[in-house]
């Protein structure tokens, strides 16, 4: 992911750029990513632990699934750890959430 920070300093990826590339994933379009591409997946990956080993179409299908909120959410995460936040604890998953809550 280094090269992600690096890359994010010189260059920093926008909110469309971001949005644009969950939307090739969510159609399915899994050809041939560009590099800036390669490092918002990687990135999706980093900020939540529920895709880190996915691949591009179940990533797809996880992202078609989401509300709208945490669609928001998902892009303002990325685009954050591109920026260089990526040392942040990922997103919780729903069994920790309700961990949280039961005690």
């Amino acid at each position: 992911m280094k090269a992600a920070q690096s890359a994010s300093v010189d260059d920093p990826v926008s909110e469309m750029a971001i949005v644009d590339t969950f939307t090739k994933l969510i159609f399915g379009e899994v050809g041939e990513f560009s590099s800036s591409e390669e490092l918002i997946i990687e990135a999706l990956r980093l900020v939540d632990i529920r895709v880190e080993l996915d691949s591009c179409k179940d990533i797809g299908d996880y992202l078609r699934a989401l509300g709208v909120q945490e669609m928001i959410q998902l892009v303002t995460r990325v685009q954050w750890a591109l920026s260089g936040g990526i040392q942040s604890p990922p997103i919780a998953t729903a069994e920790s959430v309700d961990y949280r809550r039961t005690h």
